[in-house]
C-alpha cells in the first residue's frame, strides 16, 4: 500500500475562509495524492485545531454524506479524490447536528474517509475532547463508537482504525481497536510544537504495544497564535520510523508492505502472552 500524508500549513492572518482552504487541500490531494492508494489530511484543517471561537462559523452539516450530499469542506477534496482514485482520509472537520438556533444542535469533531469515487466510507467522531475543560470539551460533543474497519481498493489489505490527535494519549483505545483485528492506525491530527516529543514518542509507543502500522498527520505553520507541530510520520508494527515530516508544510510518501504486521507479531509474539 503506497501512502501519502499531507501536512497542510497555516498562516496566522492569512483570512483564508472554508472554501479558500478546501481549494489549498484538495490541489495538495491531486498533486501528492497521485500514484498512491491512501492518502490522509490532518485534523480540523477547514475549521482550525485551536481557532475556537471560529467552529461554529466553519461547521460543516454532515448530515447528508449518506445520500451523497457534501458539505462546502469536502466538495473539492471528493472531486480531487475522484480524479486521482485514491482512497482519501480527509482529516477531520466540525460537524453540526442543526443549523444555528435549531433544537438539537451540537458540535462534533468528525473524521470523514472518502473511497475512489468520493463517496464516503467511513466516518469518526473522535471520542477524547482537548481542552481540560474548555475548547472542545466545552464546545463539542464527545464520540463513543470505535471504528475499524477495512478500506476498498486500493487501500484494502488491513483492518484500518480510525483515531484523532488527542485520542492517542489513551492506550486502551488502541488496545481496544486492535482486539477488533486492527492493522494500522490512521491519525489525523493537529497537534502544537510545545508537545511534539510527545507526539513523536507516543506514536511509535502505539505502533510497538500493538505491532500496528502508525500513519499519522499533524499541521504546520502558526495558527490562532500557537505554533503547530508538523513531524508527520509513518512507524512500522517493530517502532521503526519510515518516514517523518519536518516543521513546515510538505508531504511524506512511503509504501507499506502490510505482510510485515504478521511477520513481526509471528516473529515475537508478545500479544500472546497479554494476561489483561
Amino acid at each position: 500500500m503506497k501512502v501519502a500524508i499531507i501536512q497542510l500549513g497555516y498562516a496566522d492572518g492569512s483570512e483564508e475562509g472554508v472554501e479558500a482552504r478546501a481549494e489549498r487541500a484538495a490541489a495538495l490531494v491531486r498533486r501528492a495524492g497521485a500514484g498512491h492508494d491512501l492518502v490522509l489530511l490532518p485534523e480540523l484543517w477547514s475549521a482550525g485545531g485551536f481557532a475556537s471561537r471560529e467552529w461554529e462559523e466553519r461547521s460543516q452539516d454532515l448530515s447528508g454524506l449518506a445520500d451523497g450530499h457534501l458539505p462546502p469542506a469536502l466538495v473539492p477534496v471528493a472531486e480531487a479524490t475522484r480524479e486521482i482514485g485514491a482512497v482519501v482520509h480527509t482529516g477531520s472537520h466540525v460537524e453540526r447536528t442543526a443549523e444555528p438556533g435549531e433544537e438539537g444542535r451540537h458540535l462534533w469533531n468528525t473524521s470523514v474517509v472518502l473511497d475512489p469515487q468520493g463517496s464516503v466510507c467511513a466516518t469518526y467522531r473522535k471520542i477524547h475532547r482537548f481542552g481540560f475543560g474548555g475548547g472542545e470539551p466545552k464546545l463539542m460533543e464527545a464520540g463513543t463508537d470505535l471504528v475499524v474497519t477495512e478500506l476498498p481498493a486500493p487501500a484494502d489489505g488491513v483492518q484500518v482504525a480510525l483515531s484523532t490527535c488527542y485520542d492517542l494519549r489513551f492506550p486502551e483505545l488502541y488496545r481496544l481497536q486492535l482486539d477488533q483485528g486492527a492493522g494500522l492506525f490512521l491519525i489525523p491530527s493537529a497537534w502544537p510544537m510545545a508537545r511534539v516529543e510527545h507526539w513523536r514518542l507516543l506514536l511509535r509507543a502505539r505502533a510497538v504495544e500493538n505491532q500496528c502500522f502508525v500513519v499519522a498527520g499533524n499541521t504546520a505553520g502558526t495558527h490562532a497564535g500557537v505554533e503547530m507541530g508538523g513531524r508527520s510520520a509513518v512507524v512500522d508494527p517493530s517502532g521503526v520510523v519510515l518516514a517523518e515530516a519536518g516543521s513546515g508544510e510538505e508531504t511524506l510518501s512511503v509504501e507499506l508492505d502490510l505482510d510485515e504486521v504478521e511477520r513481526v507479531r509471528d516473529g515475537f509474539p508478545v500479544l500472546s502472552d497479554r494476561r489483561l
